[in-house]
């Protein structure tokens, strides 16, 4: 299983400008990391954007640049699964994909992960101006 997400983040003042982008969604001026992790956290693959980059497009920049990884998994082995929170869209990732590495569907699956409602978050203490202030530490 690999879980992949994005942070748009403020890029450092000595970065050139062609290497920035203005996240609308943060109102970040800077760049997009895109991260897979394993189940332990560690990293697996890797990828930097600029900001403005949909998650969707990194995803598939990511994956593109990392293809030889799923072109080698033998198709006997179990699907890896790849967890995905619902900024992506299963559907355009798996066309896209396609395109690049036609059979990597028999490799991977996309799962998006579950959504709590507001009733789930407030009783797990996760809702509103609390939740961010224990976020923080305060």
């Amino acid at each position: 299983m690999l879980i992949i997400d994005s942070q748009a983040v403020k890029n450092t003042c000595n970065a050139s400008v062609e290497s920035k982008g203005y996240c609308f969604y943060k109102s970040t001026n800077g760049i997009k990391r895109h991260l897979a992790v394993d189940t332990l956290g560690f990293p697996f693959f890797t990828h930097c954007t600029k900001a403005n980059v949909s998650d969707d497009k990194g995803l598939i920049e990511m994956l593109t640049l990392n293809i030889d990884y799923f072109k080698s998994k033998p198709v006997n082995l179990p699907k890896t699964t790849i967890l995905l929170d619902h900024g992506y869209h299963p559907e355009h990732l798996t066309q896209e994909l396609e395109l690049v590495y036609p059979q990597i569907m028999t490799k991977i699956r996309f799962e998006l992960s579950p959504k709590p409602s507001k009733q789930e978050k407030k009783v797990q203490g996760k809702s509103g101006e609390s939740s961010r202030c224990s976020e923080v530490g305060n």
